[in-house]
């Protein structure tokens, strides 16, 4: 059963969006792994910079603007999520087509907002 969420663009910073989505995540009791540019860990969760075979990834949270998201498209189709969310700032009407056509559902919406209204 896919039961993982996977947040990339993850931060240690914690005024970054990002770093409040895992805090959010974690208070909701989902499991989560991160992929950022640097290694970190952000409330006991380590954040991975290196693309790994991750198993079980049922969402993919973006916070990488379009540009950054052109090296994650065919790593991110591998995963086999069932959905990745385009957090604001992320939406990518590209990438949005390339999921589309891999049978992965794709969303413009805000993890956040998602978490506070039960609908993630």
């Amino acid at each position: 059963m896919k039961n993982v969420t996977l947040v990339i663009g993850a931060s240690t910073n914690p005024n970054k969006y990002s770093n409040i989505a895992i805090k959010r995540l974690i208070d909701k009791d989902l499991k989560i792994v991160a992929l950022g540019s640097r290694k970190g860990s952000v409330f006991g969760v380590s954040i991975d910079d290196q693309k790994k075979d991750y198993k079980n990834i049922d969402t993919v949270t973006l916070y990488l603007n379009p540009k950054r998201q052109v090296e994650y498209y065919d790593y991110i189709i591998g995963l086999k999520p069932r959905r990745v969310i385009f957090n604001p700032g992320a939406e990518n009407i590209e990438f949005f087509k390339l999921l589309k056509e891999n049978n992965i559902e794709a969303e413009d919406a805000c993890t956040l907002v998602m978490l506070s209204t039960n609908e993630f």
